[in-house]
């Protein structure tokens, strides 16, 4: 029904435009055109350049057929190029499908055949990768290699090198933003362990909100200088592209995360934030003293990618780091929860209380709309008792237009109107939410719900433990039992009767695992534990 808020008050170019992340761009150039916008190893570039950059790719991009809804794949390290097709690839009106590199040729040549890829990036350190996945491919997308002289691996492989594409382009080229900000900008593919992985699209609205909601979430201020250790392909990069527009901050690119380039980059660079997921926190952890000792000044952590042991917190801050601990999954973009700290209520406590609190996945990120805690079935919220656990559902703008040319699986994760996490957590009085497990990973022994990464949470506060999983065993008697899996940190040795002694001093009897086993532990191209192959391997022990 129209109103008088309605009559003759229609939107027009001078009151409504899309939101994108490619107006950041624009701003920042114009605003701090001198502010360094990326180092990696000798290179720099100033915004002005990286805006000049970014057009160029665009206009060469159209120049070679890409228009609105291309997909461009890139398979790249962390370099300044891939950051660049952040913005040059939606400039030209196409969408950036930022592939892991740590995936088999098979699964990224479905992926570039699933996402009809028109152009593939290819970083010469991946090129005999790309060379395979491209093998056999019935039609195969434009290939540009990108030359990096301070990669001594691989090869260059393509019809032209990145550089020369960029040459074809001119940096005062038009371009515009979407006809529409639910325009498709990017496409991320899930890990697909039990099967081909699901392309998830991300529109121009959500990216723009989530890059300005990580700013406002980690407080991050003008300039700050962010460190890529999270990888660009993972959700791409939590935003983060985009948010350093946002902040004209600078990027500091790494080709490899290693701990010694990681403390190097830090104190070379004065770096202020980071993201990282546990398992890369607990690489710098164990990092020698000395290197730990060259970074003097302060530095910001976020993490995510799993649940991280309040031990592991503990450590970090330890070294004298903040640590922010977000959540959320490739379907939302990346981070959409915070653990928000409240210092009126915590900051009186322990070290070890303050990490258990941040531990926790906590609530909605500005830009989030809703977070429930709820029954699976019937969407009925669980109690706020810290106990009764439930899945986690999202909605907000934040969240995926959907998976491509999957429609059943769009509408099953959407089913109510909310989007399903398959994640599950209990929510505390004050409204934090905790997640206890994937819903296929909770361990039911007796009848009893048993968090595996509770008992994990326990293990890796264990001076001689590195990094531990818990899966269900199948048992006789109680129908399921926990089975540890433990990695111990270099040099030491531990037995099971050590490790089950810990775990009955601080787990209910019922808890403790019943099994353990000791090793390296098996994980996804994403650093993440492959809890299904522990599953069979704790079946065959």
């Amino acid at each position: 029904m129209s109103t008088i808020y309605d009559k003759d008050l229609p939107r027009n170019p001078a009151n409504f435009v899309p939101l994108t992340p490619l107006s950041l761009l624009r701003r920042t150039r114009d605003v701090y055109p001198e502010r360094l916008a990326i180092i990696y190893g000798d290179r720099r570039y100033q915004w002005r350049e990286t805006y000049e950059r970014c057009t160029r790719l665009a206009d060469a991009l159209r120049k070679r057929g890409v228009g609105k809804s291309d997909t461009v794949a890139v398979l790249a390290a962390n370099l300044p190029e891939i950051y660049e097709a952040h913005f040059g690839v939606p400039m030209a009106g196409g969408v950036l499908n930022a592939i892991n590199f740590r995936l088999d040729a098979g699964t990224v040549r479905f992926i570039l055949e699933h996402g009809e890829a028109r152009v593939f990036l290819v970083d010469k350190e991946f090129g005999a990768l790309a060379k395979e996945a491209l093998a056999g491919m019935t039609h195969p997308p434009l290939v540009i290699g990108i030359e990096d002289a301070t990669c001594n691996s691989g090869e260059v492989v393509g019809d032209l090198t990145y550089e020369a594409l960029l040459a074809e382009g001119n940096p005062d080229a038009d371009w515009s933003l979407p006809d529409d900000e639910w325009d498709a900008i990017a496409l991320n593919y899930t890990s697909g362990t039990t099967g081909n992985p699901k392309g998830v699209v991300y529109h121009h609205r959500g990216a723009y909100l989530n890059a300005v909601s990580n700013a406002l979430t980690w407080d991050m201020g003008e300039s700050p200088v962010y460190l890529w250790t999270l990888p660009m392909f993972h959700c791409n990069g939590w935003c983060f592209p985009w948010t350093l527009a946002v902040n004209a901050g600078t990027s500091v690119c790494l080709r490899q995360v290693r701990e010694d380039a990681v403390f190097g980059a830090m104190a070379a660079h004065r770096v202020t934030h980071f993201c990282g997921a546990p398992v890369v926190l607990n690489t710098l952890l164990s990092a020698p003293d000395a290197l730990k000792r060259s970074v003097q000044h302060a530095v910001n952590v976020m993490t995510a990618g799993a649940a991280p042991p309040a031990a592991v917190i503990e450590g970090i801050e330890a070294m004298g780091m903040s640590v922010t601990h977000v959540y959320g999954l490739t379907e939302t973009y990346g981070p959409v929860t915070l653990c928000a700290w409240q210092d009126e209520r915590w900051g009186q406590l322990s070290a070890a209380h303050q990490a258990d609190f941040k531990a926790r996945q906590g609530v909605r990120g500005q830009m989030l709309e809703g977070l429930l805690v709820a029954d699976p079935e019937t969407l009925e919220p669980v109690a706020q008792d810290g106990e009764t656990m439930g899945e986690v559902f999202m909605r907000g703008n934040n969240v995926m237009k959907g998976y491509l040319k999957n429609a059943t699986a769009t509408e099953q994760a959407f089913a109510g109107g909310w989007f399903h996490s398959g994640d599950l957590a209990v929510w505390h009085p004050d409204g934090y939410i905790q997640i206890k497990d994937r819903s296929k990973d909770i361990i039911i022994s007796g009848g009893e719900n048993i968090s595996s990464i509770e008992i994990e949470d326990v293990l890796y506060r264990h001076p001689k433990v590195m990094e531990a999983a818990v899966v269900a065993r199948s048992d006789a008697k109680w129908g399921e039992t926990p089975c540890a899996f433990v990695a111990l940190r270099p040099g030491v040795e531990a037995s099971v009767e050590e490790i089950v002694d810990h775990c009955r001093a601080n787990l209910a009897r019922f808890k403790v695992p019943k099994h353990v086993v000791f090793g390296e532990l098996p994980k996804t191209s994403t650093g993440k534990v492959q809890k299904f192959l522990l599953r069979q391997q704790a079946e065959s022990h």
